[in-house]
């Protein structure tokens, strides 16, 4: 069987990608890529494999003889480094997010257009068990055309700060606003319907103390109320709120289906059990089902983290390559689909909440008003169209708080498995 080559960048998320690799049957792990030499030296000790290479200039890594790359590296800096690859050559797996300034955002649908290579989103919280079996209903027409949509992706990062941010105040998690992060709440209504959003109006809680005390300096969470190109509204809700939530509700002109909230009293909640309420024209469906017993079992899956679902964006991204035109994948322009309705509900936050046109980057037309677009909170890439982090304006946050945060980081690393469970996905380490 024909293998890909592949090439991870970011060995720490890059940690499940490069199990895959290791440990399926379509794709062979060439070289790994790391600013940190480090996280370099320990996978080399972990693996033992004398045909990886490691590098840790990426220009170096570039060069190398392989078919796709992985960049599980900064959220802010995939766009930048999925162009390269893919004027290089090289198929392009990107991990969340796609890009962070409307001009990226351009530049990489024309450089995915251009190369005629595969380029695929790894949303994995579309390929959650429950997030699964609802597209696999939707597409069925088990709920009819979609009406209104409710996702959540909640999840108390404090804990994890340290091992996430490492005590950098310029880190892009210390300074990205409440609306950036936005695809693990919108990604699988997206990608079950199908539809376009076309029109957004932003929220941004307030600041609160819990985010002060790690060094992030946006609001609490998000919120993004989102009219989708057939009418339909979705609720799009994201951030550190106090107790964690993974949530999807759809309702369409037949009936209702939702997952499992992960306070429910049942062995299989969350995201293993949804319910379906359709009416007498939608067939049967049983109200309450664990998903799993209808999905067909899939043992290597089962190994990998969040729930199974990193495994399935690998699988697909792989088999689009090797010609399989059904695989799974979510290509540039649903990113941009699912990622967008953020970046212009800050934009609706900024402006007093009003309602913001989302444009259609697959009309050309449309792609000049934006191609020099560099608005968002990094200094280095917006230069005078800088967005502050908080709408109200950045906090000032003293030097010994991120001094504290470093000091975690220097424990966690001394302790060892804890960034480890986070970039696997295993208890206790939620992406």
């Amino acid at each position: 069987m024909k293998k890909v080559k592949i090439g991870v960048v970011g060995a720490y998320r890059g940690a499940t990608m490069i199990k895959y690799c290791k440990e399926t049957d379509n794709a062979v792990l060439v070289a790994i890529c790391d600013k940190n030499e480090d996280v370099l030296s320990e996978n080399k000790a972990m693996l033992g494999d004398d045909s990886i290479t490691y590098y840790a200039s990426f220009d170096e890594f570039i060069n190398h003889d392989l078919d796709a790359v992985v960049l599980a590296n900064y959220a802010t800096e995939h766009a930048p480094f999925a162009i390269r690859c893919l004027k290089a050559g090289k198929h392009v797996f990107s991990e969340v997010l796609p890009c962070q300034t409307m001009s990226e955002a351009v530049a990489l649908i024309e450089a995915v257009e251009q190369s005629g290579l595969v380029y695929s989103y790894a949303e994995n919280y579309c390929y959650m068990a429950a997030t699964r079996e609802m597209t696999r209903l939707y597409r069925e027409g088990k709920i009819g055309e979609l009406e209104y949509a409710e996702g959540e992706y909640i999840h108390n990062c404090e804990g994890l700060w340290p091992s996430i941010t490492y005590g950098d105040p310029n880190h892009w998690r210390n300074n990205m606003y409440a609306n950036f992060y936005c695809t693990h709440s919108i990604g699988p209504i997206i990608h079950a319907t199908k539809l376009r959003p076309v029109k957004v109006v932003g929220f941004e809680s307030g600041m609160t103390e819990r985010k002060l005390r790690v060094g992030s300096k946006s609001g609490l969470f998000g919120i993004e109320m989102i009219e989708l190109n057939n009418g339909a509204i979705v609720k799009s809700i994201h951030g550190d709120l106090y107790k964690n939530s993974i949530w999807y509700t759809m309702y369409g002109s037949k009936g209702r289906m939702e997952s499992a909230r992960e306070d429910a009293e049942h062995k299989d909640s969350g995201m293993h059990k949804i319910y379906v309420n359709v009416d007498e024209y939608s067939g049967e469906y049983p109200k309450g089902v664990n998903v799993d017993e209808y999905l067909p079992k899939n043992e290597e899956a089962e190994r990998f983290g969040h729930g199974g679902s990193d495994f399935y964006p690998m699988y697909h991204f792989v088999e689009r390559i090797l010609g399989d035109e059904t695989a799974d994948t979510i290509d540039v322009y649903e990113a941009l689909d699912m990622f967008l309705p953020g970046l212009f509900a800050y934009r609706s936050v900024l402006q007093g909440g009003i309602p913001m046109q989302i444009p259609d980057l697959r009309d050309k037309s449309e792609r000049d008003k934006w191609r020099n677009d560099v608005a968002c909170t990094d200094p280095k890439v917006a230069g005078e169209s800088v967005l502050p982090v908080f709408s109200k304006g950045n906090p000032d946050i003293p030097e010994v708080v991120y001094e504290s945060v470093r000091k975690k980081w220097n424990d966690v690393k001394n302790q060892g498995d804890a960034f480890v469970k986070y970039v696997k996905g295993e208890k206790g380490g939620k992406k």
